[in-house]
């Protein structure tokens, strides 16, 4: 099994640069109110060679440093650090290996997305901003056990039917998202959270008016094209 000091000053500069970039993430799941105690993780894939940075198993947020995030292959396999890995690593592993544009991965147990999950329901399109966002729905993937690939492979599968969504609630577990890097992955939690929140809210006052898909793609292409700096 491969060390990191087998890789050149490249990979090395870039596993540095991720792990604290990483490590910063994990701060914002606790400004956004994504996770309590330890649960969670944030992951970034390098572009230098296959190998991802994921935040330790079991080590509460405090005291989360650069030098505590685990470098992994994408087989899941430790090649720098003196933690162990995040239960979930492994999965994140298989989404990197099956996504190959994908280069951030967000797990949370946020208090709404992780409710809508409970009950197996896709979080329905009743708002612009998840036109934006999502695409559509944000939707429910398949109960899996924690602790092997199961979970990446179910989120997998869920997003060949989403294709344009950026989150999975996996039943009875939580939110896993993606993104371009490990900041979209937390941008998307976020997000996923503040609309797991308000169509819950909506639904306590009546009927989701649903978006017509067509309007919902208008919205996907500004927001994805148009919308911010270029």
């Amino acid at each position: 099994m491969a060390t990191l000091a087998e890789y050149g000053p490249e990979v090395r500069a870039e596993v540095k640069q991720v792990r604290e970039v990483v490590a910063s993430l994990h701060e914002q799941l606790i400004k956004w109110n994504l996770v309590v105690w330890t649960a969670g993780n944030v992951s970034q894939r390098l572009r230098t060679a296959d190998l991802m940075v994921i935040k330790p198993s079991g080590l509460r947020y405090e005291y989360l440093t650069p030098s505590s995030m685990v470098v992994c292959d994408l087989d899941g396999n430790v090649v720098d650090g003196a933690e162990s890995p995040s239960s979930d690593t492994a999965s994140h592993a298989y989404i990197y290996r099956h996504m190959p544009d994908v280069y951030g991965v967000v797990h949370t147990h946020s208090t709404y997305a992780t409710a809508w999950a409970a009950t197996g329901q896709n979080i329905p399109c009743g708002l612009t901003m998840m036109g934006d966002e999502f695409g559509g729905d944000v939707p429910v993937g398949p109960f899996r056990l924690i602790g092997s690939e199961a979970i990446g492979e179910g989120v997998v599968e869920t997003l060949k039917q989403y294709p344009k969504s950026p989150a999975v609630l996996m039943q009875n577990h939580g939110p896993f998202t993606i993104g371009k890097d490990a900041e979209a992955a937390v941008k998307a939690a976020a997000m996923t959270e503040e609309v797991a929140h308000t169509m819950w809210a909506a639904r306590q006052l009546g009927e989701i008016i649903p978006i017509p898909q067509e309007d919902i793609d208008k919205l996907n292409d500004r927001y994805q094209n148009v919308y911010g700096q270029h």
